[in-house]
């Protein structure tokens, strides 16, 4: 069946539908990795948005279940050039048309990414829509145009775990990971060097104290770090825990820790989603190449009397990418460490955090 991608600036793009048939809206965003679409499918910071991959070969290795980043698919729709109807690898279980399929998302293949990405770089990231074939395209397009940026809601609550989950890990350490949408592999970095005890995104600091940790990861997730719901619950939380224990704050976790201390939020116009970002650490000069996914940032004038030091910084944008406080130990990184997936310069940080925690 065919199906139409539309768009709120007013383009349409026909293709084939792959996955389930349904209608679907929500925000644009691309993604340059050329591998790691399982990864990215499942990744909670994507939800609410129809993920666009600009390599234009997707599927061919399949679906291996073992990659997935959280128990189920968060993007609410996937754009790609082609997709693979036939994939090869002696771990795949199925293909990216029957995953989707199995967990209720559409897909669109066939259409021009490289000019849909041209576009969202040149727009800034938009609303939009995927609408099967003989479904009401001016109709979605008004819909599309009226619908609030998926931001505007707590996502963040649509995808935190709800329960106390404990992970084991070497004896002797025991990390907190307050869940604002974390990915499982920043949980299976983190137990390398120790239990995790995972907490919902909510978490009082009276909940952290109950688990005697120590050190506490803020992890990524989606939406906006500013929205009223995260500012009462996780911002608060860092404010109130951060001279108690370590902290290490990942990709939302870093903003919420900007905003903790005093700091702002803005949106980037398109975002940094891939594994091919370049940032430099301040203190080395060393750059690394990083794995992203995120639509804000912390800017970085609203930090200079704070009580943090701009550490990281990317090459790209100049937007921030770590920071340490000056007294506290205290630290963050915009980027995934945990690189899952994406380059690996970036394990580093882990074992760094692991040794403040240490003592």
């Amino acid at each position: 069946m065919r199906g139409t991608l539309v768009v709120e600036d007013g383009t349409t793009a026909e293709g084939v539908f792959f996955g389930s048939n349904r209608r679907v809206f929500g925000e644009l965003v691309f993604n340059t990795n050329m591998t790691g679409y399982t990864e990215a499918l499942t990744d909670p910071s994507y939800r609410g948005q129809i993920l666009m991959m600009t390599y234009p070969l997707i599927g061919n290795y399949g679906v291996d279940p073992a990659s997935m980043e959280s128990k189920e698919i968060q993007v609410t729709g996937f754009v790609v050039k082609e997709a693979c109807p036939m994939p090869v690898h002696p771990k795949a279980t199925m293909g990216v048309d029957r995953f989707l399929q199995e967990q209720g998302r559409p897909g669109l293949s066939g259409v021009d990414t490289r000019m849909l990405t041209i576009k969202t770089r040149t727009r800034g990231t938009m609303r939009a829509a995927l609408v099967p074939e003989g479904g009401d395209l001016e109709g979605a397009m008004k819909e599309v145009r009226a619908m609030p940026f998926p931001d505007t809601r707590n996502l963040v609550a649509e995808c935190s775990t709800r329960e106390r989950i404990e992970y084991p890990g070497p004896p002797g350490r025991t990390f907190v990971v307050i869940d604002c949408g974390v990915k499982m592999n920043i949980v299976r970095e983190a137990q390398r060097h120790g239990r995790v005890v995972q907490l919902p995104y909510d978490a009082t600091p009276e909940d952290v104290a109950r688990h005697k940790p120590d050190g506490v990861i803020i992890s990524n997730g989606p939406g906006d770090p500013a929205h009223p719901d995260i500012l009462a619950s996780p911002v608060k939380t860092a404010k109130e825990i951060a001279t108690e224990y370590p902290i290490l704050g990942i990709c939302l976790g870093h903003q919420i820790l900007g905003l903790a201390f005093g700091g702002r939020t803005y949106k980037l116009k398109f975002g940094h989603r891939g594994g091919n970002q370049p940032v430099k650490d301040l203190r080395t000069g060393r750059v690394h190449i990083t794995s992203q996914n995120h639509g804000f940032a912390v800017d970085a004038k609203s930090m200079e009397a704070s009580e943090f030091t701009i550490t990281h910084m990317n090459l790209n944008d100049n937007t921030v990418e770590g920071m340490l406080h000056k007294e506290l130990p205290v630290f963050s990184v915009q980027y995934h460490p945990e690189a899952h997936p994406g380059p690996w310069d970036n394990g580093y940080i882990f074992r760094e955090f692991a040794e403040m925690a240490r003592g």
